[in-house]
């Protein structure tokens, strides 16, 4: 069964891209969104399995959208948290946030979000 993804990101470029290529790679994109408040009424109405998370967002920190879906207890997806800045620049940020890693936006691939999702 193919993994359903919310791509949220601010830039619509990154949001293009990361469907084309998680959709070549077996994941159905259901929605795409801009902001951390979009974020969580999307995850509210979608339900999807993985929420792939911009830490840099224009309304909030990824990592507070984060927290949120977190706190959804049996309906809590999996988040992927990316960003264009390196991981090490969040420091232990990303392993408090409970998400199940993070991985550089240029280094996005299918095989890249699967390996955190097992």
């Amino acid at each position: 069964m193919r993994k359903t993804v919310l791509i949220v990101d601010d830039h619509p470029s990154f949001r293009g891209s990361a469907r084309a290529v998680l959709e070549a790679e077996g994941f159905d994109v259901v929605g795409e969104t801009d902001s951390g408040g979009s974020a969580i009424e999307a995850t509210r109405s979608l339900h999807p399995d993985v929420v792939l998370l911009d830490i840099q967002l224009p309304d909030e920190s990824g990592l507070e959208v984060c927290a949120w879906l977190m706190s959804l207890n049996g309906a809590a997806p999996q988040v992927v948290l990316v960003s264009s800045r390196d991981g090490c620049d969040y420091g232990e940020l990303i392993a408090a946030s409970g998400a199940r890693g993070f991985v550089p936006k240029a280094e996005l691939s299918g095989e890249a979000l699967s390996s955190l999702l097992e």
